[in-house]
This record gives C-alpha cells, structure tokens and sequence, in this order.
C-alpha cells in the first residue's frame, strides 16, 4: 500500500458537479503523479437525498472520465474493491457507533437530551444578544451511568455530541493551497457527532473514515475549510495524526457569482451529452485552480498527470468560462485521429436521424472538411445535415430565390448536367466546378442568379458552405433527387 493516499467522497445526492469533477481530478492526479492510490468513498448519510440512481450516475461520470481508482466502489457491480470498506457510509454506521461508544467511555463525548425546541429557544435569545450561537447543553456535566439511566428510564433518544475541550488556544494547520490556517477554540460549541436516530453527522464520519482508511491528504472544496476545526478536534481526541488538507478556490460564474444551474449546465452529465470531450473537460477544469509549470493551455491526460503539482495549487477564486471550455473541447477534437472522431460524432449523427454513407474513405474526406468547424460534437449534426437523404427543408429565403425569373432554368441545367457527368456515385471538385461554368454558360446567368438557385437545390437554402466542398460528399443520386423536388414546387 502507497504511503500517498487521496480520495474522493462525493455525496450521491444528484449529478457529479463540475466542482466536483474538479476536486476528484485533482485528487486522482496527486495520486498517479506521485505513484500513490486514489480512493472512491460514497458519502451517504444524508437519508432524505442520497439515491441509489445519484450514485449510479456520478460512478458513471468518474468513468467516463477516465479517473480510475484503487479502491472503493465498482462502477459497474457497485461492489467494494480494496481492504478498508465498506465504502458506502450508510453500510458502516456500526463503525461510526463503535468510535462514539469510546469517545463517551472516556468523557470525550455525552449524550445530549435538548430538544429542538430547546435549543432554537437557545438560537432566538443569542440573537437577541447580538452574540453567536452556541449550544449550552445541561447535560454536558452529566456522568454516563446518570446519561444511560435517563434512557432506559423513557423513550429517550439522544443525540451525541463532542465535549469541546475548556482550552483557550488555537488550532492551527497548514493548508496544502491557502498556507497557515489559525481557529481560535471557543469558535465552535459542543457539537453533535450522532444524531437521535443513530445516524452520524458528516464531520464525525470524515474523521473516522479518513483515519482507518488511511488517506494521507484531502483535498476538498473550500466551503469545508469551516468544517476542519471541529474535525481536528476529532482527531486530537482519537489520538491520530490528521492528514495534510488543502481547500480548492471557488468556482464562480461569469457574473462572478458562485457557479450555480442559473448559470447554464454545471454537471458532467450535461457537458457529456452536450459533446464535449472526457479529456478536454478534464483540461479545462484542472486550470480552475491550478496552472502548468510550462504555461500550457492545451494538456493531455498524461501530460496533467506528469506536469501536477500541488505547490502550483492557488486559492484565487476562478471563473468558469465556457467560451473557454469550447475552444478548448476544440482543440481537443481536432487533434483525433479521424476513426476516434468519427467514433465519438456518430452518435450525435444517429440520434439526429442522419442516415449517412458508411464508406471510411467518405467519412475520412468529410471529417477533413468539417472538423474546424466543430467545437463540440454535438456540432457535427447541422454540418452533416445536408449530406444525409433526407428530403430538402426549405426556408423562406429560399422559396424567395425560386420566385427569381432565371431560377427554375438554371436548376433545370444542373439537373441535366448531372445526369450527363459520367457513372461515378460522387462528383468530384473540378466536376462541379465544370458543370457550373455549363449552367453559367448555356443560360447566361452569373453571380446570385448562378450560386444561389443552385444552393437552394443541394441543400435548401440560398446561404451557407461553399459548394464546392460540400458537392463532393453528396450522392450524385441525392444531388438529382433534390433538383427533381425543388422543380415540382
């Protein structure tokens, strides 16, 4: 077992955000990069939130993009893999009991019968006050014989909380990105680690799942920066050594605004079915934060993993930019080899209903033709439209050009010229090229009287790709087909 142990503990509650994308891929490059393991813990306690199907999707996510860990949960059987599970914190509460149960043995922890009512009783009067609030529990004092009594006493269910030491000191750490990190003890009242029904708090699980699964650094979003403190104390009172923490800077919204649905797609899901690449996602994403020691833009997967380092970890807030994420994606597109880009557009092609020539030499010549003009691959299916049979949609503009005095002649002329052009299934560039020079010549006509009838007879409307590239992808069949139905108008 690597003495560099990471993980990732997403909480299954939805799609795998791209903040959280974020933390994992960064957590997975620390581990390759230093020849250590990469951990996949499901948090799940949240009862109310967390489904089966959340977390199918996010395990879903991770794979496809490409974040491949040593341990945890299969994606695939949901089984564990590794030596430290389980790794569902839903299956592992009899762990979290057996650690409260020492805590309380030892005077480190007490139960706590406040009720709700109580203590929002508590929360009203400190703001009153213009004072924090704190828990004051009567029964902090109370001795475990008099606490466990009380409960079989009644129907009692108690909470847990930590007995905050009576220190008037700091607690202090350094942070992996924001440098030294100081809390002042009286920050945080007793808190609760178990609550009434049994179910552990987040903080109390962290520690416990953290320490006996041995992860030596934690990499997490900075909205647990707050949560670091009660857990330190956690570990002071277990005896064990906390793992080294950085918090990640906040991503926000162009607005500047924490990253949110009111900003467009934040999931992985959304990204993937919008057409953007596993690795040019990752790509993006890894500078939120984090720049190259060789100032590259452009990085492949082993070229993240081999350039990632943690000092170069900022805590500067960043700004999702997705005018930046598609050239980026782009980047990435273009530089596919021509069968994994056709791999990765096809399915964009045939959920459209593009039906499509099946020929590799075709499908190699149109990828040359239309991959700069993709930034996602969802892009690919307005390009490839004009190519697929599939009858003419015309618009308006080109029912206009129709109505032109010299329109329905020179689309006559093409037609007949492309039944006189030899026996091959595809015109070639110089073909078309003559082949227009005839209509141009036999019905003296020129310029937008020439280009734009024809236009609106390949592809139905008088504006668009030149077509001299696009000609040549076109059966010869279709081309006639088209003519045929615009000329029954």
């Amino acid at each position: 077992m690597s003495s560099i142990r990471t993980r990732f503990a997403p909480s299954p509650t939805g799609y795998l955000h791209v903040g959280g994308a974020r933390t994992a891929l960064y957590c997975y490059l620390f581990a390759r990069q230093s020849g250590g393991d990469f951990i996949l813990r499901v948090e799940d306690t949240d009862e109310e939130r967390s489904t089966e199907d959340s977390m199918r999707m996010q395990l879903a996510d991770l794979q496809w993009l490409g974040y491949e860990y040593q341990e945890g949960v299969d994606a695939k059987t949901l089984r564990d893999r590794g030596l430290f599970g389980p790794y569902r914190q839903s299956q592992r509460r009899s762990i979290y009991r057996e650690h409260a149960d020492r805590l309380l043995k030892e005077g480190k922890a007490y139960y706590c019968f406040l009720t709700d009512e109580e203590i929002e009783r508590q929360r009203e009067e400190a703001v009153r006050a213009g004072r924090p609030h704190q828990v004051v529990s009567p029964y902090r004092d109370w001795s475990l014989t008099d606490a466990e009594k009380k409960m079989a006493e009644g129907d009692v269910k108690p909470t847990v909380r930590f007995r905050v030491p009576d220190l008037t000191r700091e607690y202090a750490f350094h942070d992996l990105v924001r440098g030294e990190v100081k809390f002042p003890s009286d920050m945080v009242g007793d808190f609760v680690l178990l609550r009434s029904g049994g179910m552990p708090v987040y903080n109390f699980c962290c520690v416990i799942d953290d320490a006996l699964m041995k992860i030596s650094h934690v990499l997490r979003a900075e909205e647990h920066l707050s949560n670091t403190l009660r857990q330190l104390m956690i570990y002071e009172a277990f005896g064990w050594a906390p793992p080294q923490f950085g918090h990640l800077s906040i991503i926000l919204g162009p607005d500047r605004q924490k990253l949110s649905k009111r900003h467009g797609a934040t999931s992985v899901n959304e990204y993937r079915e919008r057409g953007y690449l596993p690795e040019a996602l990752s790509n993006f994403i890894a500078l939120l934060g984090w720049s190259s020691p060789k100032s590259q833009e452009i990085l492949s997967m082993q070229e993240l993993v081999e350039q990632f380092s943690l000092d170069r970890l900022h805590p500067a807030a960043a700004v999702f930019d997705e005018a930046k994420l598609k050239w980026v994606n782009s980047q990435h597109l273009r530089a596919l080899p021509h069968d994994e880009l056709w791999h990765q557009v096809e399915p964009f092609l045939v959920r459209a209903g593009l039906k499509l020539p099946e020929d590799a030499g075709w499908r190699d010549r149109s990828l040359q033709v239309f991959k700069t003009s993709m930034e996602v691959l969802s892009d690919a299916v307005e390009l490839y439209r004009p190519l697929a049979k599939l009858p003419l949609q015309l618009n308006d503009e080109a029912r206009d050009t129709l109505k032109w005095p010299s329109s329905r002649g020179v689309i006559e002329e093409w037609r007949a010229q492309l039944q006189l052009c030899g026996s091959a299934a595809y015109l070639s560039e110089a073909e078309f090229s003559a082949i227009q020079d005839k209509v141009k010549t036999n019905r003296g006509v020129k310029g937008k009287d020439l280009f734009m009838p024809i236009r609106v007879a390949i592809v139905g409307r008088p504006h668009g790709a030149e077509l001299k590239i696009l000609v040549p992808l076109i059966e010869k069949s279709t081309l006639i087909e088209r003519a045929d139905q615009v000329l029954a108008l």
